[in-house]
């Protein structure tokens, strides 16, 4: 299934239609600030093995992030963070960063792995942020990256249904995806590290 929504006023119907299948379990391709990503219910630790099994079959094991709505959710999932880098995360939220902290002890019960370190994004796109309002929790996500070069295919949403319509349950039509990803930021040291260079420009 494909579900247009326009951005600029997500209509919270259509929202709903994708809520419910996140609660049920299924997996959905999104928009994000940056590329479209695959996300599924941080809730559902079936479809976070499924997810795995998706990305794991195209690309390998993959990097997972949590999407949150706001900065409310990091201390759930993260070890106390500095008053400094709480101030540089929100200086840079919403916004095409994901940040690198230590997990706190809820993170292995969520990922059944013994992950030491979580990636947290908070996405400046209106419908993403209108899915996880609507759900109550963070997704679970993946950028959208594919086993050949074939650039529409992870840009055009026409497309991602055309080659991921059997594997995931909603393909969200927020309109043609970028190709730059996020920065990525470690802040699990002394001092904050860019571990890759952007979409973003970090304000430390």
């Amino acid at each position: 299934m494909i579900i247009k929504i326009y951005p600029e006023n997500p209509n919270n119907r259509e929202i709903q239609k994708i809520v419910r299948v996140l609660q049920s379990g299924g997996l959905i391709i999104y928009p994000t600030d940056t590329v479209y990503g695959i996300a599924c219910d941080m809730k559902s630790i079936k479809a976070i093995e499924k997810l795995v099994r998706l990305k794991d079959k195209k690309t390998g094991a993959p990097e997972l992030s949590v999407i949150c709505e706001n900065l409310s959710s990091l201390s759930k999932y993260t070890k106390p963070i500095t008053n400094r880098y709480f101030k540089i995360i929100k200086h840079n939220t919403p916004g095409p960063i994901t940040f690198l902290f230590e997990a706190n002890n809820e993170v292995p019960k969520i990922f059944k792995t013994n992950k030491k370190t979580i990636g947290i994004r908070v996405p400046d796109n209106s419908i993403c942020q209108s899915i996880v309002r609507e759900l109550g929790n963070p997704l679970v996500s993946s950028s959208l990256t594919i086993d050949d070069d074939i650039l529409e295919y992870v840009t055009d949403p026409e497309l991602m249904h055309e080659k991921f319509a059997k594997e995931v349950d909603i393909v969200v039509d927020g309109g043609i995806g970028d190709i730059v990803p996020s920065t990525i930021i470690d802040l699990r040291l002394d001092e904050p590290e860019i571990i890759r260079e952007g979409k973003a420009d970090i304000r430390l």
